[in-house]
C-alpha cells in the first residue's frame, strides 16, 4: 500500500535542545537582566526621588544605595554574560548554518558590534564612534529580523516583527542623526529626529501588545476547557477592568476626593519620571497603553518560559532593555533577544503514514537503550 506524506510541523530551537553551556548562560543573562533593571535602572531612580523622605526617614539613604551598589554590579555581569552569550550564538550559528546565506553578513556586524563594545571600555567613543556604534547596531538588528520574517510565516508574528524593528530603530536613528549632526557642528534641524523619536515608543509598545497575539494566544472562550476558560475569563475581565479604570480614574477620583486626587497625580508622575530615566518611556501616550503592554508582554513571556521556549528568553531580553538604549549592554540585549527570537521556528516535515502504520508497536533495543528511533 502507498502513502501519500503529510507535511507536520513542531517547534525547534528550545532551550532544551541546545549545549548545557548555552542554556545555563542564557539562562542567567535574562534573571541577572531582570534584576539589574529592577535594582539598579528603577530603584535607584525610586530612591532619587524619595529623596525629601530621607530627612525624616534615615534608614532610605542606606538602603537605596546599598540596592543601587548591588544594581552596578548585576550591570557588569549581565555585560559578562551577555559576551558569553553571544559569543555561543554565533559560534552555534555558524556550526549549524555556516558561512553562507545572511549569516555572511549577520556573523561579521554582530562580531564587530561585540569588538566596539569591548574597544569602548577601553576608550570612551567620541561622538563619531558612538554614531558608528548605534548604526552597527541597527544594521545587526535589521539583518536578525530580515531572517526572522523569512523564516517566520505566521502574520502575527510577522506583524510584532515588522512594528518592533521600526520602534527600536527610531531610537537609534535618533541617536545616530543626532551625533552625526552635532559632529558635524551644524546648525541645522536633524531631520524627523522628534517624530522618530515619539513614534518609535509609540511602535515599542505597540509590539509589546502585539507579543501576544504572535505568541500569547490560548485564553479563548471558545476552549472546551474548563479550566482554561475560567483562566480566559479571569484574565481578560481583570485586562478589560484595568484598561478601562485608566482613561477615567483620575476623573472620578477628582469628583470624591481632590486632594487624594492631586497625590495620586503626583505619584503617577513619579512613575513615570523613573520609567522615562531607566527604560527610556516618555510615557506621552495614555497610561492604559503601557499597562496593557506590560499585561500582554508579561504574560506571553511567562507561558513561553514555562514552555521551554527560546521564543520567551528573546522576548524577555527585547523588553527588558527598554526603548532608551542608554548603555552598551542593553544594545547587545536587544541583538541577543533577536537573535533568541529567530532561533525559534517551525519546522516543516514530510512524514509518511505508510511507514508509520507499519511500524512495530515497541521499539528496537536501539530504541529502548540509547533512545533513538
Amino acid at each position: 500500500m502507498i502513502g501519500t506524506n503529510t507535511i507536520s510541523e513542531r517547534v525547534t530551537g528550545k532551550i532544551g535542545d541546545q549545549t548545557l553551556l548555552f542554556q545555563y548562560t542564557i539562562k542567567l543573562v535574562l534573571l541577572v537582566a531582570f534584576s539589574e533593571l529592577i535594582l539598579y535602572r528603577l530603584v535607584s531612580r525610586l530612591g532619587m526621588h524619595l529623596s525629601k523622605l530621607a530627612k525624616t526617614n534615615p534608614w532610605i539613604i542606606p538602603t537605596f544605595t546599598t540596592l543601587t551598589e548591588v544594581g552596578q554590579w548585576l550591570l557588569n555581569v549581565v555585560a559578562i554574560l551577555l559576551f558569553l552569550a553571544l559569543t555561543v550564538a554565533l559560534m552555534t550559528r555558524y556550526a549549524n548554518r555556516g558561512f553562507e546565506g545572511l549569516n555572511k553578513f549577520i556573523i561579521p556586524c554582530v562580531a564587530l558590534l561585540m569588538l566596539l563594545t569591548a574597544g569602548f571600555l577601553i576608550v570612551p567613543p567620541a561622538m563619531l564612534g558612538a554614531a558608528i556604534y548605534n548604526f552597527t547596531a541597527m544594521v545587526a538588528v535589521a539583518l536578525l529580523m530580515t531572517e526572522y520574517l523569512s523564516s517566520h510565516h505566521e502574520r502575527s508574528q510577522r506583524v510584532m516583527g515588522v512594528t518592533y524593528l521600526f520602534g527600536i530603530c527610531g531610537w537609534l536613528y535618533y541617536q545616530v542623526v543626532s551625533t552625526v549632526y552635532s559632529f558635524l557642528g551644524t546648525v541645522a534641524a536633524p531631520p524627523l529626529v522628534y517624530e522618530a523619536h515619539r513614534g518609535g515608543e509609540a511602535l515599542m509598545v505597540l509590539a509589546s501588545i502585539l507579543v501576544y497575539w504572535a505568541y500569547g494566544r490560548g485564553l479563548s472562550f471558545r476552549t472546551r476547557n474548563q479550566r482554561q476558560r475560567r483562566r480566559a475569563i479571569w484574565f481578560w475581565a481583570s485586562a478589560g477592568f484595568i484598561f478601562t479604570a485608566m482613561f477615567f480614574i483620575d476623573y472620578l477620583l477628582k469628583g470624591y476626593d481632590p486632594v487624594m486626587a492631586e497625590h495620586i497625580r503626583k505619584g503617577a508622575d513619579g512613575i513615570g519620571w523613573i520609567f522615562q530615566f531607566g527604560m527610556g518611556y516618555t510615557f506621552y501616550l495614555p497610561f492604559a497603553f503601557y499597562m496593557a503592554g506590560l499585561l500582554c508582554w508579561s504574560y506571553t513571556v511567562i507561558k513561553l518560559l514555562t514552555m521551554g521556549r527560546l521564543a520567551g528568553y528573546g522576548l524577555g531580553l527585547m523588553f527588558i532593555a527598554g526603548y532608551a538604549l542608554l548603555y552598551s549592554n542593553l544594545t547587545l540585549m536587544v541583538v541577543l533577544g533577536v537573535m533568541l527570537l529567530t532561533m525559534d521556528r517551525s519546522k516543516r516535515e514530510a512524514t509518511d503514514p505508510a511507514s508509520t502504520s507499519d511500524a512495530p508497536v515497541m521499539g528496537t533495543s536501539d530504541s529502548l537503550v540509547g533512545g533513538h528511533i
